[in-house]
């Protein structure tokens, strides 16, 4: 088949399973042979038996979570987490341990790394409203969050909610604010406890624990929260205590963040990365494009630190995927997955048409393009990964696994009922709910140096949830022959650049080819397709998008207009259970861009489909007995991102 090219032939199954397990990590220079000095002086160096040889080579790509809060963060406590950052630490290891709800619960497979990322702002202040601390009783909000707490279920669920809004507003009780902010013994505390269990949990070579943190900035509701990787250890990070939000001791304007980065830096000697929480519940403020926003200007100095600082993305997580949306990609008959269009996180402002192009990667990408001519910079020039964001201390991505964004969702018979949100103003029901996401990184070792180099050099994918295998490289000369081998990797990195990169220099008059490599889950569903989305600016400034279909399973053929008759659905809703009956465990191929033109900036990325599986609902209804909601989404096809490859034109 033409545009499947090789994705069907048993042979190169195995060969595939080396190609991702001892893919290249990063740099193409990894792509070369580096001979010994004893077989360079033998003549042996280039007839050296082993292809494998003198290579350096991850084992595999390296699983994680950016995005998780114990009982230290303020939500999750008053949601009723007891656990702390050593049991977090243990769980994402692969231990079995009790959920704050008493349930035993284990990972199927253990993660190669996480960053915990427990709330800044108030830190502290969950274990304070559990334990009734005289502080807290000695406010009458505090006393009742306390009593909403204690009591456990709905009412801790209105307490966490008075809790959140009170502070995205800003109208927290002044003692409230002194005693939860940096100088306070409560706030120094809780940091050292972070530090110290990520510490204690790092094993380099096996697991990697990042020091880490969430800026929790919320102006009007409008979620702008960012997570902050360190990539040290604790005798820089105990020399500073994180930055907050709250005034008089902190802003919500990102560059306050930008400005403790920089200082961390200059103070410690260490590095540092912030990247921004998924979109969705931004109100369009996650990326912005027009003169103004929240606080200061879309200008010179807000591109360039925002480049500087913001190198990824979280694309997907538990509160919706945040790939692309319908109303903005109205041609992808995949855009509309776990959207979440609402507004803003209290839902004091709801869904406005002009919100969208500021949520979604896509289009922040495709504006990326547009600052970059405006400015020289591109602000929106990042790799992606996914998250949970769960608040319950369990890095649970698995559909059959899911123990939701709180405690107070949790499984049960009854977590179907209780809304995320629900107010007089609107609600998000407790179905749409997401089941999502990891990061994959290719890293040359399990370390906190080598995984914060790759994710900041953007050699990243994001997943929904499954361990999807994926390789994506661009260049200018690939070809099928680059399929039939053992190792498609090597000629990725030797003639082309890796996920995360730019293109190199154009070589004559050819058109970019990328070489795509998926493989399945090895515990999970076959593949459907996978797709190349490219985005680009014409020399009017208008700005554009195309989906591709690339590889597929089966015989399919595309139409005239490149579409694809669907996979087919094999899924039993009454047993939750689907079969590899259809699919493929692994798609390969060579594409190039039919569309090119050298004149146009550009960049382009992957998207791997799964086939339909059921979402964690149906194994809820199954499990337990229940009827669903008529409106809840049964079935979906859960899917890998890639981070972009980048082309601009010279001169």
């Amino acid at each position: 088949m033409k545009n499947n090219k090789l994705s069907n032939q048993r042979h190169l199954a195995i060969g595939f399973v080396l190609s991702i397990s001892m893919a290249l990590s990063s740099g193409s220079a990894l792509g070369q042979i580096k001979p010994t000095e004893e077989a360079a002086e033998s003549g042996f160096a280039t007839k050296s038996f082993s292809p494998y040889a003198n290579r350096s080579f991850p084992a595999r790509p390296l699983w994680g979570e950016t995005h998780l809060h114990t009982g230290l963060s303020l939500d999750a406590g008053v949601f009723g987490n007891i656990l702390r950052p050593a049991d977090a630490w243990r769980f994402a290891k692969g231990e079995q341990i009790t959920s704050s709800t008493g349930l035993p619960v284990r990972l199927s497979r253990p993660l190669d790394w996480m960053v915990l990322t427990d709330h800044t702002d108030l830190m502290g202040i969950a274990t304070d409203i559990q334990n009734g601390a005289p502080q807290i009783l000695a406010t009458e909000d505090g006393r009742l969050w306390n009593e909403g707490f204690k009591a456990g279920g709905e009412e801790a669920g209105k307490a966490a909610f008075d809790l959140i809004t009170k502070f995205s507003q800003m109208t927290l009780p002044d003692e409230i604010v002194d005693a939860y902010s940096p100088g306070a013994d409560a706030f120094s505390n809780v940091w050292e406890e972070i530090v110290e269990a990520a510490e204690e949990a790092n094993d380099p070579g096996n697991f990697t624990a990042f020091i880490g943190f969430e800026w929790t900035s919320v102006p009007k509701g409008f979620n702008l929260h960012r997570n902050v990787i360190l990539r040290d250890n604790a005798n820089r990070a105990l020399q500073v205590v994180p930055p907050v939000t709250q005034p008089p001791l902190g802003d919500t304007n990102p560059h306050a963040l930008y400005e403790w980065l920089e200082a961390y830096q200059e103070k410690t000697g260490g590095r540092a990365f912030a990247f921004s929480h998924n979109g969705n519940l931004s109100n369009g403020w996650m990326f912005p494009t027009e003169d103004t926003y929240h606080g200061g200007k879309v200008d010179e100095e807000y591109v360039r630190l925002r480049a500087k600082w913001e190198p990824h993305y979280e694309i997907t997580q538990i509160k919706g995927d945040g790939e692309a949306h319908p109303a903005l990609s109205p041609e992808d008959e995949f855009a509309d997955y776990e959207n979440w269009d609402i507004g803003n996180l209290d839902l004091t402002e709801l869904k406005k048409p002009e919100m969208l192009k500021g949520e979604y990667a896509r289009e922040a990408l495709k504006q990326g393009l547009a600052l970059e001519a405006k400015f020289g910079i591109n602000p929106y020039k990042f790799g992606v990964g996914g998250a949970t964001d769960s608040h319950t201390g369990l890095t649970t991505a698995e559909e059959e696994n899911f123990f939701s964004k709180s405690v107070s969702v949790e499984p049960s018979p009854t977590r179907i009922e209780h809304p995320f949100i629900a107010s007089e103003l609107g609600r998000i029901d407790g179905h749409l709910l997401v089941a999502s996401g990891y990061t994959a990184v290719w890293a040359e070792e399990n370390t906190r140096k080598s995984i914060y180099d790759a994710i900041k050099r953007k050699e990243t994918y994001a997943t929904t949830g499954p361990r999807i295998g994926l390789r994506f490289f661009g260049g200018w000369s690939f070809n099928d022959d680059d399929l039939r081998t053992r190792s498609p990797a090597v000629a990725g990195y030797t003639k082309g650049v890796p996920m995360g990169g730019d293109l190199r220099p154009r070589e004559g008059d050819a058109a970019p080819s990328f070489l795509i490599a998926a493989l399945r889950d090895p515990i999970g569903a076959n593949l459907d397709r996978a797709q190349v989305i490219k985005g680009w600016m014409d020399k009017d400034g208008k700005l554009h998008e195309k989906v591709y279909n690339v590889a597929w399973s089966g015989d399919r053929k595309l139409d005239d207009m490149g579409n694809l008759e669907a996979v087919g659905n094999t899924v039993d809703l009454e047993t939750a259970t689907w079969a590899n009956t259809i699919g493929a465990s692994e798609l390969l191929t060579v594409w190039t861009d039919p569309d090119f033109d050298p004149a146009e900036r550009a960049f382009y990325y992957t998207r791997v489909l799964e086939i339909p599986t059921p979402r964690w609902v149906v194994y809820d209804k199954v499990r337990f007995g229940i009827e669903l909601p008529e409106e809840a989404q049964l079935v979906h096809q859960e899917r890998a991102y890639s981070s972009p490859i980048w082309y601009t034109p010279e001169g």
